[in-house]
């Protein structure tokens, strides 16, 4: 009869201490899964170059999605070391004639993409029209390619940028609310932005912004012509629908869409 009571009084405990275990499991919260890292050939442009501009749109609610943009979590510009460096020599090009680069987007998380994405689905969503698209209708951004569900700025050589004159005048701060502008009317109608003038705003979904619009001449031309000529010059290819759209060549990653959040911790240590 003793060994049944001893052998009853183990079971008991196994049983109890397994029951502890289950809840402590359950109790427990999911492990936090890692975010992912930059390869080591990623890095901030502001460790290899110091003096080029930004003015990192999607950290921002100034951009066509009226809001800050996923994955955009410091406003830094993030590139592969080759494009990163081709940048370097271009800027010093320009500054030997009295100009600087400013980016406004470099290196793109899928997220980002993603996010675009839904927006674009989101018809009732118009808050940015007036100035980002005011003469394309929504329901046309894929078809005419403004939106897509892949983009070249995520696999890491991709920059958008402009030129600006030195000194280098400040862009004021955007108010979300305010009143807004369309991004191809005049220079001085366009929201003020320190950039010389291109003939449209940044990110104007407009044929104006291809890069060899006929109806772009003068000074604009030659503006356009200045920043393409410059980058081209270091191995950058424009995309001629955008004049502010340029991707280095050869690229580390032409296959590769990265989803690492734009953040100072991406790419530490590299």
């Amino acid at each position: 009869m003793t060994g049944l009571v001893s052998a009853l009084r183990s079971l008991a405990v196994t049983g109890a201490a397994v029951l502890l275990a289950c809840a402590g499991a359950v109790a427990s919260p999911a492990a936090a899964v890692p975010e992912p890292r930059a390869p080591r050939e990623f890095v901030a442009l502001d460790t290899v170059d110091r003096t080029i501009l930004r003015e990192m749109r999607y950290t921002t609610a100034h951009n066509f999605v009226g809001e800050p943009v996923d994955g955009y979590r410091q406003p830094l510009c993030v590139l592969t070391r080759p494009a990163a460096e081709g940048l370097r020599r271009a800027q010093r090009r320009l500054l030997a004639r009295g100009y600087t680069l400013k980016v406004y987007d470099c290196y793109r998380p899928q997220r980002a993409v993603d996010h675009f994405v839904r927006w674009a689905g989101d018809l009732a969503d118009e808050r940015m029209k007036a100035e980002f698209y005011p003469l394309v209708a929504k329901e046309r951004l894929f078809a005419d390619g403004y939106i897509a569900e892949r983009s070249g700025h995520s696999r890491g050589s991709t920059v958008d940028l402009t030129v600006v004159r030195l000194p280098a005048a400040r862009t004021r701060p955007y108010v979300p609310g305010e009143e807004l502008t369309s991004c191809s009317g005049p220079r001085a109608e366009r929201f003020p932005d320190s950039s010389v003038d291109m003939g449209t705003g940044y990110d104007c979904f407009d044929t104006l912004s291809h890069t060899e619009d006929p109806r772009i001449t003068g000074a604009q031309r030659a503006n356009r012509q200045l920043l393409k000529g410059v980058l081209e010059a270091e191995g950058f290819v424009n995309l001629p629908e955008e004049w502010w759209h340029f991707t280095f060549r050869p690229e580390p990653f032409p296959s590769t869409y990265f989803d690492f959040p734009v953040a100072r911790r991406s790419v530490a240590g590299h």
